[in-house]
């Protein structure tokens, strides 16, 4: 037994970097031992077990779950729907008849996942059920709770949850085991995660029209978007709405967010689960966007979402700004010159508040404290609030930042007692005054840890969304948000670099993981000092050397991650080049432009005839940039 136990330590430390997920990192290894569960033997992988009367979205994942599988391991694993083996995995919600027997027998323990929110539990029981000698058990509290410990699995396997949107490769294993225990990530602190596609133009819809043929996000690209969030374990989204209808471009949209488990909800201004674009579609026939001279019209638009939206778990915005992200009654950008109106608005947002709960009521037949709801405190109504204007006990009150990354307000002790409880929308993309943010990561790791654990701190812990603009290229911002909203202690000053590591172990390999950290992190804080929409040629000086000090770091930077990149397997070359590469290059090239501008117009002043070599250095940048984008 020594012995065997000394060749299983061995095998540990030879294997241990091989399998990295986010959660419970190095419990599975390439090795096959009787100390361990195996997973995958000889390219063979275990059956299956999930009752077919089990809920949709588990069976969703499940079929990913055996693609996953597949990838890994070359063989397709039986899915059964009665325990027809030796070993198995079986997954189930607790009420499921698979999972109610092991609590019955307490094969597994109840407490873990009874009155819980989106908990799973992970763990290997002996003699599960009849002609069943082990199985690793998958148990969720409830439907998105087992979905959550499915994708755990996945990243067991050695499936990151950007497979792919960055396209990460998946290394095939022929064995593959699991350390026996009950592993679990507990609830998540905060109860609603989630994203907001915003800003979508032209990027994100000129790639859906190229996958799709259509000029709208349809259920096919949601459902990918949905998968990610659940894999990341968030359960909420805000859909794109520039120009996109989520409810009207494709029915099967809804239906798809429904099967899946996702929570839709509707942005900052866009009340009453209505997009904007359903009405601005029919401006003509609605008439004007406005509470006071059109009423019966509004509420009738309002009445027709809770309709639509009544038997799903879809989180309803209530309040009203003005027509398309604008102040009510201005114009974006104006704000300050409709502070005379703020007590009259809110006035009228209090009424407003009152038509859309009775809407709700009536709607839905129970009261409106039953249904969940959000309000924004967003740009102009941040002054309403601030002159006292609250939610119904019952709203959960949505905080936000500056659109820079910096939180604005934060619940007193007295606020903090408000029954619905406090949200935050937080920006890593953001279009809008004084100056648009939505090319590239401009959100140092430190900042947003900084104002993800105060948010929390001040008990900020109902809901969190995230405005990521077209998706790509915040893979590393969105991970680190939806991470911190599921833990956001689990990381402290002292040890959050580990977070932006394990990210890119995951993503590249361990052995890349201390490099690619260490870029991620530099770009992120060097891109945090000026934006690249706010660079210009006179923002740094150039008789102190200053230009050259930036511009020369951005290039040696561009030098470590190239060289990095050369050193990658070719299979994570692309992965490398999405998460670390593209920002980096494009960004030193950005500098090399404007650093370029910089000595043209002060060679020009000089009468300089080198000014015309700086001009062509300006004309070869916008080239590479173009170049650089077409690879991406």
């Amino acid at each position: 037994m020594k012995k065997q136990g000394l060749i299983v330590t061995l095998l540990f430390t030879l294997f241990s970097t091989g399998i990295l997920a986010i959660d419970h990192p190095g419990i599975t290894l390439p090795v096959i031992s009787p100390q361990r569960f195996t997973l995958i033997e000889q390219g063979a992988s275990l059956p299956i077990l999930c009752d077919e009367k089990e809920n949709v979205a588990v069976k969703l994942a499940v079929q990913n779950l055996l693609s996953d599988v597949t990838k890994v391991a070359g063989s397709t694993p039986p899915l059964l729907t009665r325990p027809d083996a030796k070993r198995l995995i079986i997954v189930g919600t607790l009420e499921s008849p698979f999972i109610s027997q092991l609590v019955k027998q307490q094969k597994i323990d109840a407490s873990l996942l009874k009155g819980k929110w989106e908990t799973y539990v992970m763990t290997v029981v002996s003699n599960p059920l009849k002609g069943v000698d082990e199985a690793l058990v998958i148990a969720g509290s409830d439907r998105r709770g087992t979905v959550y410990g499915i994708y755990e699995l996945s990243e067991q396997l050695g499936v990151s949850p950007w497979y792919d949107w960055a396209d990460v490769p998946i290394e095939p294993q022929q064995n593959l085991s699991i350390a026996r225990g009950t592993y679990t990530a507990g609830e998540p602190a905060v109860k609603y995660r989630g994203l907001f596609l915003n800003d979508e133009a032209p990027c994100l819809t000129g790639w859906v029209k190229h996958t799709y043929g259509t000029n709208y996000g349809d259920h096919r690209f949601y459902a990918r978007v949905f998968e990610l969030l659940l894999r990341l374990r968030a359960n909420m989204l805000w859909p794109a709405m520039w120009s996109w209808s989520f409810y009207a471009d494709d029915p099967l949209n809804s239906q798809t967010a429904s099967d899946m488990g996702i929570i839709m909800g509707t942005s900052h201004h866009e009340p009453m689960a209505r997009n904007h674009q359903e009405w601005a579609r029919k401006r003509r026939q609605y008439g004007a966007w406005d509470y006071v001279t059109n009423q019966k019209v509004i509420d009738g638009f309002f009445r027709e979402g809770i309709e639509r939206a009544k038997n799903t778990e879809d989180l309803i915005t209530i309040g009203m700004r003005g027509d398309g992200d604008a102040p009510m009654g201005g114009e974006e950008g104006k704000d300050h010159e409709y502070v005379a109106q703020d007590q009259k608005n809110i006035r009228l947002l209090e009424t407003i508040f009152k038509n859309q709960r009775r809407i709700i009521k009536d709607v839905t037949g129970k009261p409106a404290s039953e249904r969940p709801q959000v309000w924004a405190i967003y740009k102009e109504v941040q002054r309403y609030f601030d002159l006292g204007l609250r939610a119904p006990d019952d709203v959960i009150m949505l905080l936000t930042d500056d659109n820079w990354g910096n939180v604005t307000r934060l619940p007193n002790e007295v606020d903090r007692k408000h029954p619905g409880g406090w949200g935050l929308y937080y920006h890593v993309d953001y279009v809008g005054a004084p100056r648009n943010t939505k090319w590239l990561n401009v959100t140092p790791i430190q900042n947003m840890w900084e104002q993800l654990q105060l948010t929390y701190d001040y008990g900020v812990d109902k809901l969190w969304v995230l405005n990521v603009g077209d998706l790509k290229p915040m893979e590393y911002p969105i991970s680190l948000f939806l991470n911190m909203a599921w833990n956001p202690t689990r990381y402290q000053a002292d040890n959050l670099m580990e977070h932006p590591r394990a990210f890119c172990a995951q993503q590249f390999g361990e052995e890349q993981a201390e490099e690619a950290a260490r870029i991620l992190n530099l770009y992120s804080k060097y891109n945090g000092r000026v934006t690249p929409e706010m660079l210009d040629a006179q923002t740094y000086n150039l008789e102190t050397g200053e230009w050259k000090q930036v511009s020369d770091a951005y290039l040696k930077l561009e030098a470590e991650a190239l060289r990095q990149y050369l050193t990658l397997k070719p299979a994570y070359r692309d992965a490398y080049q999405q998460l670390i590469l593209f920002p980096v290059q494009a960004m030193a090239n950005l500098y090399e432009m404007y650093y370029a501008q910089a000595m043209n117009h002060k060679l020009y002043k000089e009468n300089n005839p080198q000014a015309n070599d700086w001009a062509d250095k300006v004309e070869q940048t916008f080239k590479r940039d173009a170049a650089l984008c077409d690879h991406y």
